[in-house]
């Protein structure tokens, strides 16, 4: 095996949003991308409702996977941290549009709140990276 693989096994759920299992092979640079928020480059929390910080968010991570000469097909694994009371519907399709097709195996998670006060999600991933 020469390319990373994203598994979607027979008897589990079948999405389109994303994957059950990821396999990276031998020689892959594993990239992992620590915990980004809806805050722009000065620290300054987005203004606006859930769909503009899920979009500052995944262009973050979109950034730090560039610097690592990754992008989003290179995900092999995603965490999504949403506060308590937002409304998933309203995340779905704007991380979905910024995922551009990946859909590599993902936890979501409702937390209490975020080290960033205001902020309403988080993401953290991790990459592999075969070319």
């Amino acid at each position: 095996m020469t390319e990373k693989s994203l598994l979607r096994p027979a008897g589990l759920v079948q999405s389109p949003a994303f994957s059950h299992v990821a396999v990276v092979p031998p020689g892959a640079t594993t990239i992992h991308v620590g915990g980004q928020n809806a805050v722009d480059g000065d620290g300054r929390l987005v203004d606006g409702d859930l769909a503009a910080q899920v979009r500052r968010t995944m262009g973050n991570l979109h950034v730090a996977l560039a610097a690592a000469g990754a992008t989003v097909h290179d995900l092999v694994m995603m965490t999504i941290l949403l506060v308590d009371g937002v409304d998933l519907a309203a995340a779905y399709p704007v991380a979905a549009a910024e995922l551009a097709g990946a859909a590599p195996p993902v936890v979501v998670a409702r937390v209490a709140g975020l080290a960033v006060p205001g902020a309403l999600v988080e993401v953290s991933a991790v990459a592999a990276v075969t070319r």
